[in-house]
């Protein structure tokens, strides 16, 4: 199926939401190993935000967008797996696949590691063209926007909880930004996998709504001290594993809460990059501090069987329209979304 153009939000320049356009977009030309997706919806995350803000590297004019869900238009002629009329969710990592690290299942050590949206255009578009790996079949139980919210968070939450801190059944999990997409997914997976958790947020009405998520404990780090509420729920012993992503301004209290032998594992810094480590205090505790980013094909996988099992579920917060990019730009900014945010991508713009 041969198709000229595409219809997506682009930007040539780093700047504010405005800096955001609906262009009509030259279609790349569909190779034997790749497939057509036509674009039903596309999830946001910050990533998009810091991507748009500027960070060096990227090339542009970039379509953002790394989550998604659609429906395969086309195939090239070498693919089997899929074939025209399959539902599927965007996979984002992009990897080699012919590497050391890609053959023992570590794909985000690739050398070649990328991901939609920033390494390339991504799924914020009428249509895009991707290989087998970048494509996971569409749980039927799942609408196109809710099936669009779970790629990135559901990859990165379980590399890092499963992969990273390896939760064992039993162990007390800490989760900031609960309210998040990755955090809301993150107090899933501990969940399925037998841990207590305790999940910190930043409102009552965002506790209230992290309560149908199944949390053992919640936490408003607005008008509770994180600190004494984690020690009196653990009776002074403290947490096994902390699941970071805020950065700076919550990193002291993640290593002081964390118990003898405790995990610390880390995919972001929405607050800040810099954290100050007494090295005392970690050689005393036994701490171990893990770095994670996004996660193998196998972590994408493993989280799509337990969503499949409807032992996770995506929580969606809002839709906009691929015409009010901006709009939702502008929303997930504010910080004011539990879960996540979706562009719905209707066929004719």
């Amino acid at each position: 199926m041969e198709k000229e153009f595409m219809i997506a939000a682009r930007f040539h320049e780093h700047g504010d939401p405005d800096v955001l356009s609906i262009e009509s977009v030259p279609m790349q030309q569909l190779s034997d190993d790749k497939i057509l997706i036509e674009m039903k919806a596309a999830g946001m995350n910050h990533l998009d935000l810091w991507i748009r803000k500027g960070i060096p590297g990227i090339q542009l004019p970039m379509i953002p967008g790394s989550d998604g869900a659609g429906v395969v238009l086309d195939v090239g002629k070498n693919i089997s797996s899929f074939q025209k009329g399959d539902k599927i969710m965007i996979q984002p990592l992009l990897f080699c696949g012919k590497c050391h690290d890609c053959k023992e299942g570590h794909e985000n050590h690739c050398n070649s590691f990328g991901i939609l949206g920033e390494t390339q255009n991504g799924t914020c578009a009428t249509h895009i063209i991707v290989s087998e790996n970048n494509l996971i079949k569409m749980p039927t139980h799942l609408s196109f926007e809710e099936a669009a919210g779970f790629s990135l968070v559901a990859q990165t939450s379980y590399e890092m909880l499963v992969n990273r801190a390896h939760i064992k059944e039993g162990e007390t999990v800490l989760i900031w930004g609960a309210s998040s997409g990755v955090g809301s997914i993150g107090i899933q997976i501990a969940k399925a996998l037998g841990c207590m958790v305790i999940a910190i947020s930043s409102s009552k009405e965002k506790c209230r709504k992290v309560q149908s998520l199944r949390a053992d404990e919640i936490i408003n780090h607005n008008s509770e001290n994180v600190y004494d509420k984690v020690m009196d729920i653990t009776e002074q012993k403290g947490v096994d594993v902390v699941f970071e992503h805020v950065g700076q301004a919550t990193w002291n209290t993640s290593m002081k809460v964390l118990k003898k032998g405790g995990r610390i594992v880390t995919c972001g810094a929405t607050t800040g990059p810099k954290a100050s480590i007494n090295l005392t205090h970690i050689f005393y505790k036994q701490l171990s501090i893990l770095g994670s980013t996004m996660g193998s094909f196998q972590s994408m996988k493993e989280a799509t069987a337990l969503l499949n099992s409807q032992k996770i579920k995506p929580i969606i917060d809002s839709v906009f329209s691929l015409n009010d990019i901006q709009k939702a730009h502008s929303y997930l900014e504010s910080g004011n979304q539990f879960g996540k945010v979706i562009i719905k991508i209707p066929s004719e713009l």
